[in-house]
């Protein structure tokens, strides 16, 4: 190579991508992002596969890896938008089946060099197309032709990509997004969230749903622009990021919808409770109408606190339920380095009530100042008063329940006198205070209900983010320059290189007078 640069082979599911050592722009991390759109890609190829074919799948049993790596002029189209090495391309073209062509697109000439060479290497230039194009151009050229699918995995937001990924997407067709500007959605800069998304973030124990709701609404919104609405297979919120799967589909009926699916979040204050309320009913009879409101009082009526207010955020399913047990039933037979944890994660989508939003259990007795109860104790306190419970993926402590806040605060409450707290300790115009001398309305038992426990949680499935490895985390942008055979985080290499600098530069082993002044 120029330059005295070495080459390296880094291998991920079935490719192989040629890299510089020295500016290698690779995250192992998000494997389990790249396993997950390998898995929805390869259902979404296998329908259309079927459905044009009319193979039902009842008849006949197809193996998805015996398809893959081979061109079908029948089958899906892929633009990656954002391809950098051309990686997650490479992956399609070789894992995912019945795929026609794939266009892997970066603006960057020296990516799409790097592209190139991939493509090569691979051996999948019938299947892979490079592209040398600013990526909404790309989608803007192609609105009559249109793609089947669309990926948008951008450092940070996606936003400035929305408008041309809806237009490009055949009816039906499938969008991938994934946004890694965390801090923003989960409601470090309200005002920076409504700049970028439309909406405004809460700091809330739920932000990680939050994100992933206002991500929702935000494509929902670009969408009705053209007569087109969403429906959204799976969104989960993962490591450091987001990654939703929707299908855009044409239809200005539908795209009224919108209204009931979209809602403003009210959280107090004080003890952190969530009210939502929609911008549009559907009557029973069809049609629209406008909602009563607000749904609070100017204060909160448990702990007389005021309320913070965001949104809009998408109030409609996250998740198609028959979809996602096809996914996991798929992955079972898919040899995917994540596939344990893509089967934990996705069996407690699962079991996931289709209600926005949670609480944290930690979180609420630590309103009270009270010990915390198991989860399965907490849980059958809910179930046992007549209300359905379950876990969220995005957080491991996670209460999602269709009970209303009174009821929440009555397990908190009916827990608190068997574990009382130091109410002497409280003060007179605290949250935990107003909640706990307040009545319940509800008998609440803790005997333990059959199902407490979740199916997830009893088979032990890896369901939740496991202990960071050296490179976790979103990288730098574009740039990231990483050392695979390094096994020392960065944070500890740096811990007392000021030290370390000053003992190599003094004569004596000892640090130069200023340095030790500094120290005294």
């Amino acid at each position: 190579m120029e330059g005295g640069e070495t080459q390296k082979i880094i291998k991920e599911g079935k490719a192989e991508i040629l890299v510089l050592e020295k500016n290698v722009f690779y995250n192992p991390v998000q494997e389990f992002n790249r396993d997950l759109s390998v898995a929805v890609l390869s259902l979404i190829a296998k329908e259309k596969h079927e459905n044009f074919t009319a193979i039902k799948t009842e008849t006949v049993k197809i193996n998805p890896s015996d398809q893959a790596g081979v061109k079908h002029e029948n089958g899906i189209t892929i633009l990656e938008a954002l391809s950098a090495t051309g990686l997650r391309s490479i992956r399609y073209a070789k894992e995912v089946p019945y795929v026609r062509q794939i266009i892997a697109n970066d603006i960057s000439a020296k990516a799409v060099e790097s592209i190139k060479r991939n493509i090569q290497h691979n051996k999948i230039e019938d299947l892979v197309t490079p592209s040398h194009e600013d990526a909404t151009m790309v989608m803007y050229q192609n609105r009559k032709t249109r793609f089947d699918a669309v990926d948008l995995d951008p450092y940070g937001c996606p936003s400035i990509f929305l408008d041309g990924a809806v237009q490009c997407l055949d009816n039906g067709g499938l969008l991938l997004v994934t946004a890694t500007d965390m801090a923003v959605l989960a409601g470090n800069s309200p005002e920076t969230c409504f700049v970028k998304y439309g909406a405004v973030s809460l700091k809330s124990k739920a932000c990680h749903e939050i994100a992933l709701r206002i991500l929702l609404q935000h494509i929902a919104a670009h969408a009705g622009r053209y007569g087109r609405y969403i429906v959204p297979l799976l969104a989960v919120s993962v490591d450091f990021y987001i990654r939703v799967f929707v299908r855009i589909y044409t239809g200005q009926v539908k795209c009224k919808e919108n209204t009931s699916n979209l809602g403003m979040v009210y959280q107090c204050t004080g003890c952190e409770s969530i009210m939502i309320h929609p911008l549009g009913m559907k009557k029973l009879n069809g049609g629209y109408k406008l909602p009563m409101g607000p749904p609070v009082d100017q204060l909160c009526k448990f702990c007389q606190y005021k309320h913070h207010i965001g949104g809009p955020i998408w109030l409609g399913p996250l998740h198609d339920q028959p979809f996602v047990r096809e996914l996991i039933d798929s992955i079972e037979t898919m040899n995917l380095t994540t596939s344990k944890r893509l089967i934990g994660v996705l069996n407690v989508v699962t079991e996931e009530l289709d209600t926005p939003l949670y609480y944290v259990l930690d979180r609420l007795m630590s309103i009270v100042r009270c010990d915390t109860p198991s989860m399965v104790k907490f849980r059958s306190g809910l179930l046992n008063a007549g209300y359905n419970v379950s876990f969220s993926h995005a957080h491991r402590l996670s209460i999602k329940t269709d009970a209303p806040a009174e009821v929440i605060w009555d397990v908190v409450r009916a827990w608190e006198k068997i574990h009382p707290a130091k109410r002497e300790k409280l003060g007179k115009e605290s949250p935990a205070l107003a909640i706990l001398t307040t009545e319940s309305t509800k008998e609440i038992s803790f005997d333990l209900h059959s199902e407490a426990n979740p199916e997830s949680r009893r088979m032990h499935m890896q369901r939740f983010q496991v202990n960071p490895t050296v490179n976790w985390g979103p990288g730098a942008r574009s740039t990231t320059i990483i050392d695979l055979s390094e096994k020392t985080s960065k944070r500890a290499r740096n811990q007392n290189k000021h030290k370390k600098k000053f003992e190599e530069t003094s004569p004596s082993g000892s640090p130069p007078l200023k340095q030790q002044k500094s120290n005294v």
